[in-house]
């Protein structure tokens, strides 16, 4: 069976990043691959005694003949031929792209003549259905490359076997839901480390920090009720063949309710025999007081 991911999005998101660290993390990568040719490109090796690398192939408007009903087709025919083959979409604002198109001086592929914002909306309302189809969605508005890079590491970095991918995420609502996630657990209930000075600029990732937000009443009950329903549920979502599931866990800031509980959270699947990865998306923001808001029974 063929290891396939299909690899779109807007132009700008970070197409051609997540190619190249695939690629370092031995995939057989290409880009703009005709949608005709891609039954030929997935086609089994000749030799049958050899094992194919995993394949991630990058499309998307720019694509010759490109077009979203087509690239889904062709998407349905290889998961009918058998092979193991995933969607993964990159998103980002508009106004972060249109950002990005001035800082490097680049025409968007779309707009011609015109602003690269006429441009974005239009490739954003082509790509609209591949979106709403995809197994994985990462929004990179607030991503550097690396930080990009390191996500696709952590997310592709395993046994290319058949299975759910499975990624713990931590966040700060402050700064907004992560895309394309299965389960947001809110973690705001609990007493925040914020507002000790002491604990402040540390991370739910330190023990002091862990033991201060442990020493919460609600805190055991709640936590372990929801390891057992991730024990009960993700189990399902594999059998169903489902390749990627997000949980992901919020605080306020991102820095240490989330952080502490994804971590614990990740440590009892893995003794469970699961496989996740953890991403911390907020972990390196400062801490401020005015996304905290005002302290509650503290």
């Amino acid at each position: 069976m063929n290891e396939v991911l299909l690899v779109t999005g807007m132009a700008g998101a970070g197409v051609s990043t997540v190619l190249k660290t695939l690629e370092d993390l031995g995939w057989e990568t290409i880009d703009n691959v005709p949608l005709s040719l891609l039954p030929r490109v997935v086609a089994p090796p000749a030799d049958p005694d050899e094992a194919p690398r995993p394949l991630a192939i990058g499309f998307g408007t720019r694509t010759r003949n490109f077009d979203a009903d087509t690239a889904l087709r062709r998407f349905e025919e290889l998961r009918q031929r058998g092979d193991n083959v995933g969607l993964l979409f990159l998103d980002c604002s508009g106004e972060e792209l249109t950002r990005r198109f001035a800082e490097t001086r680049r025409r968007h592929p779309l707009a011609d003549d015109r602003p690269a914002v006429e441009g974005i909306q239009r490739e954003r309302r082509l790509l609209a259905p591949l979106r709403e189809r995809a197994n994985r969605l990462i929004d990179t508005t607030t991503f550097k490359a690396n930080t990009l890079a390191q996500q696709v590491r952590e997310a592709f970095a395993r046994d290319t076997g058949v299975g759910t991918t499975l990624t713990i995420e931590s966040f700060g609502f402050a700064r907004g839901i992560p895309a394309g996630v299965d389960m947001v657990f809110d973690m705001r209930f609990l007493r925040n480390p914020h507002w000790d000075p002491a604990l402040r600029p540390h991370t739910g990732q330190e023990p002091a920090v862990a033991a201060y937000i442990a020493a919460d009443p609600a805190y055991e009950d709640a936590v372990g009720k929801i390891e057992d329903l991730l024990l009960l549920l993700l189990p399902r979502y594999r059998a169903e063949g489902k390749p990627y599931v997000t949980v992901a866990f919020g605080c306020t800031g991102g820095k240490h309710r989330s952080v502490h509980v994804a971590e614990r959270v990740a440590g009892r699947l893995r003794d469970a025999g699961l496989c996740p990865t953890i991403v911390h998306r907020d972990l390196a923001a400062a801490p401020q007081d005015a996304l905290e808001g005002r302290p509650h029974g503290q």
